[in-house]
Parts: C-alpha cells; structure tokens; sequence
C-alpha cells in the first residue's frame, strides 16, 4: 500500500512554469506513478503523464508532450511534474497516483480507473 500528498499547485500566468510534487509512503518504487487532472466543471479524471517504477519509460497526453515532463526519485519516495509553457487549459486538480505492475501497452498508464491509490490533489488555477 501507498500513501501520496500532493503539493506544489497554485496560481500561475499562462506561458509560466509550475512544479508539482508528489510525496509518496510505503513501497513506492514498486508502484507505477501517474498524474491525471480534473478540468473545472467534469467529473473525469484526464491523463496527463505517467512514469514506470524504474522510470524507463514515460508517458504523456499529446496536449501537454514537450511542455511537461515527468521524473521520480524512489529513494526520495516522490514524483514531480514540471509544467512549461502552462495554458489556460491545463488548470484543474492535479492528482498523482500509483498502480502495481508493469505492462507494454499504454492504456495501462494512461487509463485512471486501473490505478489502485490516489493522493488528495492540488489545484492548478492559470491566468490569462
């Protein structure tokens, strides 16, 4: 099992950066790690980037690949998203998570209902 706090949100100009964290409990390095966001208004969890526990491989939407980047340090039991280039659209709860397991196919990262922990999210609000 895993515990995951988010922090690192907040107010930010579009065109600027943001770096969220996610500090994990547990065997975190044994866990798959996400970031999904909930737009204002949807009930839906959108898929924003995912890491693999060795982070061999990452993951991304296509709105925000080559602006945010993914990384994790499982001796430090965190993940973080660096957000660039940060657009009204990106604003929304940003929330990490964790799922056992390691597949080749990509619905296994980027499907938020197989994900098995949630930390409580942090809210991303973006200036126009």
């Amino acid at each position: 099992q895993v515990q995951l706090v988010e922090s690192g949100g907040g107010l930010v100009q579009a065109g600027g950066s943001l770096r969220l964290s996610c500090a994990g409990s547990g065997r975190f390095g044994d866990y798959t790690m996400g970031w999904f966001r909930q737009a204002p208004g949807k009930e839906e969890r959108d898929f924003v980037a995912a890491i693999t526990y060795n982070s061999d491989t990452t993951y991304y939407s296509d709105s925000v690949k080559g602006r945010f980047t993914i990384s994790r340090d499982n001796a430090e039991s965190t993940v973080w998203l660096q957000m660039n280039d940060v657009r009204p659209d990106d604003a929304g709860v940003y929330s990490c998570a964790a799922r056992g397991g390691y597949y080749t196919d990509s619905w296994y990262y980027t499907t938020a209902r197989i994900y098995d922990y949630w930390g409580q999210g942090t809210q991303v609000t973006v200036s126009s």
